[in-house]
């Protein structure tokens, strides 16, 4: 079986609030990276793995011109990235599917460690953005992946360890389903009509049908409103279970605690994260 393009990092949009989602996650037990500023204009906030992360991305208080892909997209979930060795070779691939937005873009942001200033370096390329509405699809490339994937940012009290899967939810999985697998060159999608799964690596991509999202999160899950399709959950993957549950009901956010996973919401950012064993 050929899996797809291996997941790099998930992306949830705070917008101006990022000095009141920080807390929040490192209440949940992240170990946060300290604030980072794009050359772009935005701002971020990272929780480190093994081979990918998760990202806090927002803007600054008084920009005249916002980033518009961040001041224009919904609070929460809305940012599915992959790995890229080369973002003009993934280019002409999503070209090849009709599927390619803007060319390639670099941009930067300085990293302080042991009190000297360096610079991270990155290039991405976008899907384009009507191919997935339930949120920015891209690729990206580290050109300095040893200033983002540091020893001292991947211990975290929580236990997490990875991003386990990342949960689409579509009106129309199938279709979706194969949409992902086209664009991360996916060869097989297997489980059901309602459950559609994508390898990516070491993690999988769940596209579920509004019912089977609702059966498996319950009350906790995100509303699909009007939208065709939404990014409903990352799953992190933890070595402490007990230590993930007990930050999640110490944070007195809504959560649902099973015996292998608790779950918990962000009401306030539409985000729901799962910790699984």
């Amino acid at each position: 079986m050929t899996v797809g393009t291996p997941l790099d990092h998930a992306v949830i949009n705070v917008k101006f609030e990022m000095d009141r989602a920080v807390p929040l996650f490192e209440g949940l037990g992240f170990t946060v990276t300290p604030r980072g500023y794009h050359s772009l204009g935005s701002i971020n906030h990272l929780m480190i793995f093994g081979t990918d992360y998760l990202e806090l991305i927002g803007l600054p208080a008084g920009i005249e011109k916002p980033r518009p892909e961040i001041a224009n997209s919904p609070l929460g979930i809305n940012g599915l990235v992959f790995k890229a060795e080369d973002v003009d070779s993934t280019y002409a691939h999503l070209d090849g599917l009709g599927l390619a937005g803007d060319a390639p873009m670099s941009f930067t942001r300085p990293v302080e460690l042991g009190g000297e200033e360096h610079t991270a370096r990155f290039r991405t390329v976008k899907v384009r953005p009507d191919a997935f509405p339930a949120g920015r699809v891209y690729f990206c490339e580290h050109g300095t992946p040893e200033l983002v994937w540091r020893k001292e940012w991947s211990t975290h009290a929580n236990g997490a360890v990875a991003i386990r899967e990342f949960v689409v939810v579509a009106a129309e999985p199938e279709a979706a389903a194969a949409r992902y697998a086209d664009v991360t060159g996916a060869a097989n999608i297997t489980g059901d009509a309602a459950e559609l799964i994508i390898g990516l690596g070491g993690a999988r991509l769940s596209v579920l049908s509004p019912a089977r999202y609702g059966e498996r999160f319950g009350a906790l899950a995100l509303a699909l409103g009007d939208r065709p399709s939404i990014f409903g959950a990352i799953t992190i993957s933890t070595d402490d279970l007990a230590a993930a549950t007990s930050a999640v009901e110490r944070s007195g956010l809504p959560s649902r605690v099973e015996r292998d996973r608790v779950v918990v919401g962000v009401p306030d950012f539409e985000a729901l994260i799962e910790f699984a064993a």
